[in-house]
């Protein structure tokens, strides 16, 4: 029969099946997940020993794992007592790289603790696990580094542990987060449309928003040290989070009017422009931009440079406006004093903010 579906709670015509050979729980069974250890790393740090599968070196040449559970090509595998692994000797004037393995053997119908030997060589490299669904299939635990000249052996961990199930919420993720253990992906479906989707993550660091989903957000930039600008004016900008603490945006400030706006304050207070998010301030951060003024207007070129500057120190609100000096490039930068009557400004980037 071309169809074919299992298990059920008996065969039928259609192609439902009652028994479920070892191949095809296998092949049910890998797409409830992969290979891992069945442990939840959720403390902010672990000794070796505390972790499933620990290890010691026996008489140079042997190592002894210890109990742990996992799960390896689709079949659930325990030692519940300690057992030992031979490392075969390397004689040879070459390191080797050996690897420690749970096998999930299908002709055997178990799964086992084995060694598997590398190929000594001046720049040795482990065999890569085998995953030959109905046949063995592999979960690395340990690298072993053999030395040449029978040298004492050394092992670094290589296998993969489970985490927390991500979750999903339809608002207020951020004061759930309290209640998840740490290593926990959650995602804001934002069911009630007050917000954007996003996803968060709960770490060692604390709770921190990795990325926004779907459209960018819109916010509306303020101009900081500049004189009430008339209605022709026109402030708007977008941005998402696209990594933890990491924002793109971008912001467009136009003025339509025949008047400029002039900085307030000290005649040489430089204008700035609030950002959607606070800009971390431990090294101070730049930004690129550029004004359009098609006119010439307020003695400025039609088409420069703008650059903008977060001062190190706390988290900085908004972006210092800078530009060349107009009469010399020895000069170097001059405060942005004014928005010249038809121009527009744009600036666009990515920074680092503040922990949310």
């Amino acid at each position: 029969m071309a169809e074919i579906s299992y298990p059920f709670a008996q065969s039928n015509d259609s192609g439902g099946t009652e028994m479920v050979s070892q191949v095809q729980w296998q092949a049910m069974a890998g797409m409830w997940g992969g290979d891992r250890v069945d442990f939840t790393l959720t403390s902010e740090s672990y000794s070796a020993g505390t972790l499933p599968f620990g290890f010691k070196v026996i008489n140079g040449r042997s190592v002894e794992v210890s109990p742990g559970k996992a799960w390896v090509g689709g079949f659930y595998y325990q030692l519940t007592a300690s057992t030992t692994v031979d490392i075969e000797p390397n004689p040879t004037d070459k390191a080797r790289k050996d690897t420690i393995v749970l096998r999930a053997d299908m002709p055997k119908g178990s799964v086992n603790l084995a060694a598997v030997k590398g190929q000594p060589s001046a720049s040795p490299i482990a065999p890569q696990p085998q995953r030959s669904a109905g046949q063995q299939w592999e979960m690395v635990l340990y690298e072993v580094t053999v030395p040449a000249k029978n040298g004492a052996i050394a092992l670094n961990w290589r296998g993969p542990y489970k985490m927390p199930p991500a979750v999903t919420l339809p608002w207020n993720v951020l004061p759930a987060a309290d209640f998840l253990p740490v290593g926990t992906l959650m995602y804001d479906m934002d069911n009630n449309g007050g917000d954007t989707q996003y996803e968060a993550f709960k770490g060692r660091d604390g709770y921190v928003v990795t990325r926004h989903f779907g459209k960018s957000r819109t916010y509306t930039p303020s101009l900081v040290n500049a004189a009430s600008a008339p209605s022709g004016v026109t402030r708007t900008g977008r941005w998402r989070w696209i990594a933890p603490n990491t924002v793109y945006f971008s912001v467009n400030i136009t003025n339509t009017t025949k008047k400029p706006v002039n900085n307030s304050g000290s005649s040489t207070s430089a204008i700035g422009f609030t950002l959607p998010q606070t800009a971390n301030g431990a090294t101070g951060q730049v930004f690129t931009g550029l004004l359009r003024n098609p006119d010439y207007n307020s003695k400025l070129p039609n088409f420069m440079d703008i650059q903008g500057y977060c001062f190190k120190g706390n988290g900085q609100s908004h972006v210092t406006m800078y530009l060349p000096n107009t009469g010399s490039l020895k000069e170097g930068l001059d405060t942005f004093r004014v928005i010249p009557a038809n121009s527009e400004l744009i600036f666009s980037g990515i920074y680092e903010s503040t922990a949310v």
